[in-house]
């Protein structure tokens, strides 16, 4: 069935790798199904360049957006522990380039003319933005551990005010959206001093209109602030991103102070130490997910270009063949509201899928309508094929592969500094405390637990579920955790409590009451001393 997917597509696929499998047959899905429709209709020239080989054999990015001084290269150096190439850190706007940090054999840097002639790199369409933009570009490459797995993009300092944008040369929010549709996260720092979404920084964020799903905010340098002030600062940055992200959802913001220096206000550690841990989660996972999200991307792609298809066509036949088309151009144009709701009719076609009005108006302008193609229903057809019978097979291909292949994570740099050792999230608390111990952990609560177990009526130094239970339900948590408790603490599974079965499901329960996670399974070093099993010495 996937026979199509093991092929060489151009870019040295070898027949049985299952990632190039996977890549290949995104490329030829792409190539033979959705690209002929998007150069009939010039769908490239409304909305977003052709892909190209690199575009689906890159490793994952991570793109860094936010205001001047809020934290972006440094976030990047303590992500990598290292410099990079063009790093620049201070107060004031240093920042004032794109940076991409990608991996290399040796340090150097490249310059944005030259990146965008480099076809191993998924720059090339940039071209189109200019000089302007690419000598505000290059590329910062260097052997790190980190970068073997994920390629990172720094971007300017957003500043506010019309003079910024106009100072720049170029299409600030243009390019924030070319990047945004190839990434596979954005990540929005704030500086938990400067929480003011400032205009330039709230037209980037809406540049990424449809892509939410790619989104995370982190609220940055927040040890400098105490737990009452963290609250209030926390709600009014929630308050910001509300008007300007038009999205039902509550976007995910992480809180934190991301450089290797000691925290100034050490009150909220623990918070900012499990913020972070769900940060390098979300990071880690990136290469697993990889393959989904360039999925993903391809079937928004087709969906938008299927659309796109579907006005360009229709403003073609609305089109005179001889007189007074300039007036009717202008009559589609001011009607593409009425348009977009027609066609929604007629092709059963969600609102979501349309683009912007008010920007689609403005290119329109700029094309002449009788040059624009009819409605081809064949190509059409090819791609809503490809949507109905050729994306699950290709979906089930990826399932399989994240089943039988290790799981991909990136290593190196911040990610290794919390993942073994006492410094790992969670070590010697919960239901690991003690792990490290000689004592068995509960022994010095036990003189409290004795006292309680022998109230209980305990018969041949046992006491039965009957009364157990009494004591038990005293902690008022529901039946489905003190089942998963008794579980655990009856570890001849004899239907009774001694005296150290007991005095562990007291322990269990203290360790639910304070917030933590019970395990699945009982670890050995809260296995009581009476019932551990001797090791068993060869002869």
């Amino acid at each position: 069935m996937f026979s199509w997917m093991g092929k060489q597509a151009g870019g040295g696929e070898r027949a049985g790798d299952p990632v190039q499998t996977v890549t290949g047959g995104l490329k030829q899905l792409y190539t033979r199904r959705l690209q002929p429709l998007e150069d009939y209709y010039r769908f490239q020239d409304f909305h977003s360049p052709a892909l190209e080989e690199a575009d689906f054999d890159n490793k994952p990015m991570v793109l860094l957006v936010g205001q001047y001084s809020t934290g972006k290269t440094t976030f990047i150096r303590y992500l990598l522990e290292q410099d990079f190439p063009g790093m620049r850190i201070g107060p004031e706007p240093t920042t004032d380039s794109f940076i991409a940090v990608m991996h290399g054999d040796a340090e150097g840097s490249t310059p944005g003319n030259a990146l965008v002639v480099d076809p191993k790199k998924p720059f090339r369409k940039l071209s189109r933005f200019g000089n302007a933009f690419l000598n505000r570009f290059m590329c910062a490459q260097l052997p790190n551990e980190v970068l073997k797995s994920i390629s990172i993009i720094d971007s300017p300092g957003i500043l506010s005010g019309e003079k910024q944008r106009i100072r720049r040369g170029y299409d600030f929010c243009q390019v924030l959206q070319w990047f945004a549709e190839r990434v596979d996260r954005i990540i929005l720092l704030f500086d938990a001093h400067k929480l003011d979404i400032s205009d330039e920084f709230s037209e980037a964020i809406k540049s990424f209109r449809g892509q939410d799903d790619k989104i995370r905010v982190v609220l940055n340098k927040a040890d400098q602030v105490d737990t009452q002030q963290l609250m209030r600062v926390y709600g009014a940055l929630m308050w910001s991103l509300g008007k300007v992200i038009n999205t039902p959802e509550v976007l995910r913001v992480y809180i934190g102070s991301f450089w290797a220096q000691p925290l100034q206000n050490t009150e909220n550690r623990k918070l900012f130490e499990v913020e972070a841990q769900d940060l390098f989660r979300d990071i880690q996972s990136l290469p697993q997910k990889a393959a989904v999200r360039k999925l993903n991307d391809l079937i928004k792609r087709a969906r938008l270009a299927k659309v796109h298809a579907y006005i360009i066509g229709h403003l073609k036949k609305e089109m005179p063949s001889v007189f007074g088309k300039e007036n009717k151009k202008k009559e589609l144009i001011s009607r593409l509201p009425e348009i977009y709701i027609q066609l929604q009719r007629e092709h059963h076609i969600s609102p979501g899928d349309f683009p912007e009005v008010k920007k689609m108006q403005e290119q329109l302008e700029n094309y002449d309508f009788s040059k624009f193609h009819s409605l081809k229903p064949k190509l059409i057809e090819a791609v809503d094929n490809m949507l109905a019978n050729k994306i699950a097979p290709l979906m089930s291909l990826i399932s399989q592969e994240e089943i039988n292949m290790p799981t991909q994570m990136v290593h190196g740099g911040a990610f290794d500094g919390t993942m073994t050792g006492p410094f790992d999230q969670g070590y010697g608390e919960g239901a690991r405390e003690g792990a490290d111990e000689e004592e068995w952990v509960i022994t010095k609560d036990k003189p409290v637990y004795d006292e309680i177990f022998y109230t209980l009526s305990p018969i041949n130094g046992k006491i039965s579920g009957v009364n157990a239970k009494k004591e038990m339900v005293n902690s008022k948590l529901p039946n489905s955790v003190l089942g998963k408790i008794w579980k655990l603490a009856d570890c001849d599974n004899d239907g009774m409590l001694d005296e150290e079965e007991f005095a562990l499901a007291k322990h269990l329960i203290k360790i639910k009451l304070d917030g933590y996670e019970l395990p699945s399974i009982l670890p050995l070093h809260l296995v009581p001393p009476s019932h551990r099993k001797p090791l068993q010495v060869s002869e």
